[in-house]
């Protein structure tokens, strides 16, 4: 295991005509499904907000409660439930149909209205002088989900408050899944409550979920394997195209799940060896974080590191505006 000193350690550089120009510090742990630390780098133990890299988690209540069934949802939905999406049509449609057909509207959502990070999408917009709504936030997937329990169970209408019984069962699964108390929370992006832990807890919740056996078990790991393999099986609803999450699924051709989050989260379950995986870039950037899961998975020999997807991201030429190479992006030295 590589040694931990509480601090966090370089997972990705940037060098520019041979000069280090940057530098990606943060922490990353591989946990097996008995919660053990298989090798870690930094502080397994820092505190992080798992932001839209535990969605997998909070749509748990979705499924285990037997909202999913009562509402014959199938795996896109399940898929979208633990998206952060373009807010393409293929998301968008969709969303818009799940509500529909538990009879509710775009206006019972309550996780707001951003652009489409869509670019096609969005150019449309513009075009025909037309807003966006909340069906093209990233999280209208996951708002879907937290509204058909509502509906099931029959709740009142601000599921995103932090005392809502949606949330206090999304904080129970948290703290189950993670084997941890819970360490606080914060408002995510789209208001729900997002609630922190471990970066080796969230390793341990992922491994969870990447031992699940959907024909056995209890209700919630049976319901845990269900949406892993949803993600699974539909990449392109949990992102999009383009995206990391879509393209390095695609890559390792669904036998892996990954999912990120905003400030430089990202989550790994790899089923057929029963182990997760976290990291947390403490920059909260992006270009970091893609790097530091590509070198990991690669590590762990479940992505092709010559594959196209995961050159985009890892050992990845940078370019400028003229498209001159001005240098790469790869794993610091000793990372993996």
């Amino acid at each position: 295991m590589a040694e931990s000193h509480g601090a966090p350690v370089p997972l990705a550089e940037v060098w520019r005509g041979g000069i280090l120009e940057c530098v990606h510090y943060g922490h990353a742990v591989i946990c097996d499904s008995a919660g053990q630390i298989m090798e870690a780098w930094g502080d397994p133990d820092q505190v992080i907000l798992p932001r839209s890299s535990c969605k997998m988690i909070q749509a748990l209540p979705l499924v285990e409660s037997g909202a999913a069934d009562a509402f014959h949802l199938a795996d896109p939905h399940l898929a979208l439930a633990c998206a952060s999406h373009q807010g393409a049509g293929i998301h968008t449609s969709s969303v818009e149909a799940w509500l529909s057909d538990i009879g509710l509207r775009e206006q019972d959502m309550r996780c707001g209205v951003h652009a489409p990070w869509d670019k096609s999408t969005r150019a449309d917009l513009i075009k025909t002088d037309d807003s966006p709504c909340q069906f093209h936030n990233n999280c209208s997937g996951k708002h879907a989900g937290f509204l058909t329990f509502n509906t099931h169970l029959g709740l009142g209408s601000e599921y995103h408050e932090i005392d809502h019984p949606l949330q206090v069962a999304i904080k129970a699964a948290v703290e189950d899944v993670t084997n941890l108390e819970s360490l606080g929370y914060g408002i995510d992006g789209c208001s729900a409550p997002n609630f922190a832990t471990t970066v080796h807890g969230l390793a341990r919740a992922m491994a969870f979920f990447a031992a699940a056996d959907v024909d056995s078990g209890s209700m919630r790991v049976r319901a845990a394997a269900r949406l892993r393999d949803a993600m699974r099986a539909y990449p392109d609803l949990v992102a999009g195209e383009g995206r990391a999450c879509t393209e390095l699924m695609e890559a390792m051709n669904g036998q892996v799940a990954i999912k990120t989050g905003a400030d430089g989260v990202y989550t790994a379950i790899i089923p057929a060896m029963k182990i997760g995986v976290a990291l947390k870039v403490t920059d909260g950037g992006t270009r970091g974080s893609e790097c530091a899961i590509a070198a990991l998975l690669v590590h762990l020999g479940v992505l092709d590191a010559n594959h196209p997807a995961t050159l985009k991201r890892m050992n990845a030429p940078q370019y400028n505006s003229n498209k001159i190479e001005t240098g790469i992006i790869r794993p610091a030295a000793g990372f993996c």
